[in-house]
Formats: structure tokens, sequence, C-alpha cells
């Protein structure tokens, strides 16, 4: 049931992530609104990349069986499930440069040289850092190394988090923005349910399962995306009547 119920899920999860993200950017172009437009490519970003690691993963549940048990059907994936979450890892440290870049035209803010600073070199040393051999990608089997490694090249990704997280807080209550008023919390949430993964996950497949509301929250920020453009569509076209 596991199986069946995880692979569906991881399915719809691309396919809707991607199919918004496409949405977003064909029709975001056709308007030339700037800001739904890197909303698109957000999203894109974010479903593209989780699809490195999601399809490995997918096929992984697969050939589990009576006979195979799912460390096993993982360690003869191993090298294709490895580098899809080293993928993952630099896609979802863009995604955050991408939605710092969303909240910069939203709220129109001028220069900031200190956050920019901080956002990029958060970034670069997060990817970096994932880059290092130390962490062990391709390897099958869990090592204190590697974890150690899995701590060391979250730590600059959670600050990352941290700052949007303030930012959207601080920028969505001022301007009054019903559109992204719970952009913080959505992220918020994929951090609590991300951390535990990363903390604990290596002890027991069933810690891994919280990867599913982690998603979900992503899910939650991309149809904020979808539906402040198809606000501000609607709103266009009152006008124009």
């Amino acid at each position: 049931m596991r199986v069946i119920m995880e692979s569906i899920f991881d399915i719809l999860y691309l396919l809707t992530v991607i199919s918004v993200g496409l949405f977003l950017t064909i029709k975001a172009k056709e308007h030339h609104d700037k800001e739904s437009l890197l909303f698109g490519v957000m999203a894109l970003i974010l479903g593209l990349g989780d699809a490195f690691h999601l399809v490995p993963r997918v096929i992984t549940l697969f050939q589990v069986s009576d006979s195979v048990t799912l460390a096993e059907a993982a360690a003869a994936n191993a090298v294709a499930l490895g580098l899809g979450k080293a993928i993952t890892s630099v896609t979802m440290t863009v995604f955050y440069v991408v939605l710092y870049f969303v909240w910069k035209r939203r709220y129109q803010v001028g220069k900031q040289i200190a956050l920019d600073i901080t956002i990029y070199s958060l970034a670069v040393i997060r990817v970096v850092l994932g880059l290092l051999p130390q962490n062990n990608w391709l390897s099958p089997d869990w090592t204190a190394e590697s974890y150690l490694w899995s701590l060391i090249r979250n730590i600059p990704f959670a600050l990352m988090g941290i700052v949007i997280i303030v930012l959207f807080a601080w920028k969505a209550k001022e301007a009054h923005d019903r559109s992204f008023r719970f952009m913080w919390l959505a992220i918020v949430l994929s951090f609590v349910f991300y951390a535990p993964v990363v903390l604990w996950g290596h002890l027991s497949e069933t810690i891994g399962l919280l990867m599913i509301p982690k998603t979900m929250a992503y899910v939650w920020v991309v149809f904020m995306g979808l539906s402040d453009y198809l606000y501000k569509s609607k709103k266009a076209l009152k006008s124009v009547a």
C-alpha cells in the first residue's frame, strides 16, 4: 500500500508543480508579468529539480516485493538516488534565490547590498558544500561522515530559509499583502518537516515520510503564486470591462 500511495503522491506532485510552472511562465510572458514569470520559473526549478530524485525513488519503490526490501531496492539504485539528491540540493538552493527575487520585485525593494551578499553567499556556500566528496552522495551506506556533512551543508540552507521567512513576514504584513500573507508560514512548515528527516531520517524510513508534508508546504508556496496571478488577471479584466 505504501509503495502505491507514495508513488502516486510523487507523480501527482511533479505533474502539478511542473504544470503550474509552465502555465505561469507562458501566461506571464504573454502579459509581461515579470513577477509571475519569476514564480513560474521557480515552480519549474522546484518540479524539474525534484524529478531527478523522485523518479528514481518511484522506480525503487516499484522494485519492492516479498523478496526485495526497500533497503535492498534503494541500494541497487544508489547511484541514481544519490545523484538525484545532489541535484535537488542545488535546485532547492536556486529555488530560494529566485524566491528572494520575487520578494524584491513584489515589494519594490531598492538596493539591498547587504541582503544580496547574504543570500548569494549562503547559496554559493550551500552548493559548494554539497558538491564536496565527503557527502558520499552515491553510496548506499549510512556513515558518520556523510551524516555530519548532511548537517553541515544544511546550515547555510537553513539560514537562507530563516532570512526569507523574516523578509516575507515583514513585508507582507507591512503591505497588507493578502496573497502572500502566509508565505512565511509555508516556508516555516517546510523546514519544520524537513529538519527531523535531516537529523534522524537515517534511523527509520517512517521519519522519511515527513518529506510528504514538507513537499505539500512547497505546493502551497507554488499555489500562492498561481492564485496571485489569477487574481491579478481577473482584476485586469474587470478594469478593461
